[in-house]
């Protein structure tokens, strides 16, 4: 499959999700993140949610972040040159849905990319080797290139690992974690 295909595939297939599915496998993937070795971290990179598009449900995993008092960082995105500013989530931040549905700060503390220690990814699919399939503008690939080597990135999905290798180019970059209802992938 291409990943056009692939794309289309996971978006009809979230498509069909009932709402109440969607949030009861959003909790149990932030249920599964907690198995995960890497709360020893201080900033956390989380994707808030595109309700329209059916995403996994980031508010659980954020509810984990305030829990264990850690620093959450968010983005805004340019889709001129297809890059991401980050910033610290706080009490006082402000977010505002861009043409996209994507919820964003209106301004805040800017957190530099080597700060960050950990990135939770959305996707559309993934196979058994950490390769994903975004939506296919690059912010998240630009971004994590841009990471330090040991920054982690934790892949959120709602469906299980695609079983033959996904097409991916060199700019693509990898997952090390990908955590679904029923499982982690370890990569």
């Amino acid at each position: 499959m291409t990943k056009n295909e692939i794309r289309s595939k996971y978006r009809a297939l979230r498509k069909e999700m009932p709402p109440e599915a969607v949030e009861a496998q959003s909790l149990a993937i932030a249920n599964q993140l907690l198995q995960l070795p890497v709360w020893d971290k201080t900033y956390y990179h989380l994707f808030l949610t595109i309700e329209e598009q059916k995403e996994v449900q980031t508010e659980f995993v954020l509810h984990l972040l305030a829990g264990k008092d850690k620093e959450v960082v968010i983005a805004t995105s340019d889709f001129e040159t297809h890059t991401m500013q980050h910033y610290l989530l706080t009490d006082n931040t402000k977010l505002v849905k861009n043409k996209y549905g994507i919820p964003e700060p209106v301004a805040g503390l800017e957190v530099p990319i080597t700060k960050i220690d950990v990135v939770f990814v959305p996707l559309l699919g993934f196979d058994a080797n950490g390769n994903r399939i975004g939506y296919g503008k690059g912010f998240y690939d630009r971004f994590l290139a841009e990471c330090r080597p040991d920054t982690v990135k934790i892949g959120l999905s709602f469906f299980e690992a695609e079983t033959t290798p996904l097409p991916h180019s060199p700019t693509d970059i990898g997952l090390d974690y990908c955590v679904t209802p029923q499982k982690t992938y370890t990569f």
